[in-house]
């Protein structure tokens, strides 16, 4: 580590809350799949700002929209009508189930939005005693009160007690325990289509069939949480959309601004209408600058032909990583959809992550059980070579 690195580190560890287990880098630049550090150093980045960069780092179309709106202006609040707002609340009801949005800044605000817009539904129609929202173990919804209570892993709860009342827990693909679950005290049930800090595991189409019939039976409504599975990252605009089965609410994040922060809850009209004026807000939700970006990752994305590619692109990757699996005899298969894929391994974790650093490629250890890939879904065929080879080198000298 240089000098220059060691003395960023130290400045931060003054100044900068003790949150996150960093690594001991620092990246300053980034171009496609490619980044660089304080030091010069180039890496192939697999982890994409954790599945933001979905069309890689300074994409032309997402800076020329960004660079347009600094010039004009780049906040007004949600006290006017915002014209951006508009426009990519429009992409998104004409290219999903939804008819109305709401627009934050994250994952979590979306999903907090979520559980408050379900209870809310679920009282005017039901009355007051209709409001648990089940979740499933294992699940990750976002680090506020209540999304915290909603994922479903006690070490993010941890410290925080008394957590919010009204939230139970279902297991993921096991449709007779969400039954037995499911009560008509159940506003809402949501799920990831792929879990993904829990170790990137895929709901499986029985247990998706069966929560929609569940919740339709119940007066629940159906959320997907699609932060880190949607706009793309699967192969498809959202993940749900390779089950079939559609939610009432969706909630997304990520990779919607191309980098810049921005979150959004998509409901049905029937839904939505239980928000008025007042109910929820977001100083910053859908301003001029998150917007334009939103609009134009939307636009490159909704392109003729781009999925496809996403999902060829995605096929020969899943297909490479299991080679490898099957090489190196790690145990389960790789899993994962699209550009959401996860290796398991029960041994050396971490060690892999860091000796890939070393040699230049950037991935992560998604819940302590698999090493995730989510590079940028327009990644080139000789970059995924890249990425294949330097596992291969890793593998070979760990295992």
């Amino acid at each position: 580590m240089s000098t220059e690195t060691e003395k960023l580190i130290q400045e931060g560890q003054a100044v900068v809350m003790n949150t996150y287990g960093r690594l001991p880098m620092a990246l300053v630049k980034g171009e496609g799949s490619w980044v660089w550090d304080v030091e010069g150093n180039k890496y192939l980045d697999f982890v994409s700002g954790i599945a933001v960069n979905s069309l890689g780092h300074k994409h032309p179309e997402v800076v020329k929209a960004i660079q347009k709106q600094t010039e004009e202006i780049l906040h007004t609040s949600n006290l006017y009508w915002i014209p951006n707002q508009i426009h990519l609340a429009k992409l998104l009801v004409e290219n999903s189930f939804a008819d109305k949005v709401f627009f934050c800044n994250s994952g979590a605000e979306a999903n907090e939005g979520a559980i408050k817009l379900a209870r809310k539904y679920a009282k005017a129609h039901y009355g007051n005693e209709k409001y648990e929202i089940l979740s499933l173990k294992n699940s990750f919804h976002g680090r506020t009160l209540a999304t915290l209570t909603a994922t479903g892993q006690t070490k993010y709860q941890a410290g925080y007690e008394p957590l919010p009342e009204g939230f139970a827990y279902a297991e993921l693909n096991n449709p007779d325990d969400l039954r037995q679950k499911i009560t008509d005290k159940t506003a809402a049930v949501i799920i990831e289509p792929i879990q993904g800090e829990g170790g990137i595991i895929p709901a499986e189409l029985d247990f998706l069939q069966t929560a929609r019939k569940l919740c339709d039976e119940k007066g629940a409504l159906l959320i997907f949480d699609e932060v880190q599975t949607g706009v793309g990252r699967t192969g498809k605009l959202f993940a749900h959309e390779w089950s079939g089965v559609k939610p009432d609410i969706m909630t997304l994040a990520k990779a919607l601004g191309g980098g810049v922060p921005i979150g959004a809850m998509l409901a049905k009209d029937e839904v939505a209408a239980a928000f008025k004026p007042g109910d929820h807000a977001s100083t910053f939700g859908g301003n001029p600058l998150a917007t334009a970006a939103g609009c134009a990752v939307l636009k490159v994305m909704l392109e003729e032909g781009f999925f496809e590619d996403v999902q060829e692109h995605a096929a020969y990757f899943k297909a490479e990583l299991q080679k490898l699996a099957d090489k190196y005899q790690t145990g389960e298969p790789v899993r994962g959809i699209g550009f959401l894929l996860g290796w398991p391994l029960a041994k050396l974790g971490p060690e892999t992550v860091n000796a890939c650093r070393e040699k230049g490629l950037l991935i992560n250890f998604a819940g302590g059980k698999a090493l995730r890939f989510v590079p940028p879904i327009n990644v080139s065929y000789e970059e995924i070579d890249r990425a294949v080879k330097i596992l291969d080198d890793v593998f070979s000298s760990l295992w």
